[in-house]
């Protein structure tokens, strides 16, 4: 498969397609969004929101969540933030979202049935990693959505001026609702 899209991939340079998409690195919206790295988004989320290339930055993690305060999609906002002149942010969790409800210990099941054995799980807890917490899905989309907000707003590093909100897409439809508790 990773063979054919390369294959595309050389066709579509050829072709010239690329130049329909070029932009510079300055997303023109000044907007970042955190969301999830759902397939049924990658090409939904930009049609329903009206967006396109250039007009902002998409953050992409399992869950659309923060996990830790210092963890790299807060590493990546506060560079939209200073570096590349974000000043809004959208936190957009989804229905049906494949981390609600994911359970660290089923994921170790599967790690374990894929040959990694627990001396390498018990060294990562030797490490100091939390594995039961950073495996760990959640019970509520609306909740992980709001926890999420909550922590780019009160994040020490982000401006008090950075507008942050919270919503939930309808994965079938692309219907966007705007989580009250999180504007």
């Amino acid at each position: 498969m990773i063979d054919q899209i390369l294959e595309y991939n050389r066709q579509f340079v050829e072709r010239g397609d690329y130049k329909q998409f070029e932009t510079s690195k300055y997303p023109d919206k000044k907007i970042a969004i955190v969301t999830c790295m759902d397939t049924r988004l990658t090409t939904l989320l930009p049609a329903a929101l009206g967006i396109k290339n250039g007009d902002v930055k998409i953050i992409k993690n399992a869950g659309g969540t923060i996990t830790h305060p210092f963890d790299s999609t807060v590493r990546s906002l506060l560079v939209a933030i200073y570096e590349l002149g974000v000043k809004e942010i959208m936190v957009i969790g989804h229905t049906e979202c494949g981390v609600q409800g994911m359970s660290a210990n089923h994921l170790l099941g599967q790690m374990r049935e894929r040959g990694i054995d627990d001396e390498h799980i018990s060294l990562m807890r030797h490490c100091g990693l939390d594995l039961d917490k950073w495996l760990r899905g959640f019970k509520n989309t609306e909740d992980a959505v709001a926890e999420t907000v909550d922590l780019i707003k009160n994040h020490p590093l982000v401006p008090r001026d950075i507008v942050v909100g919270g919503y939930i897409m309808d994965s079938a439809t692309g219907l966007l609702t705007r989580l009250a508790s999180t504007c």
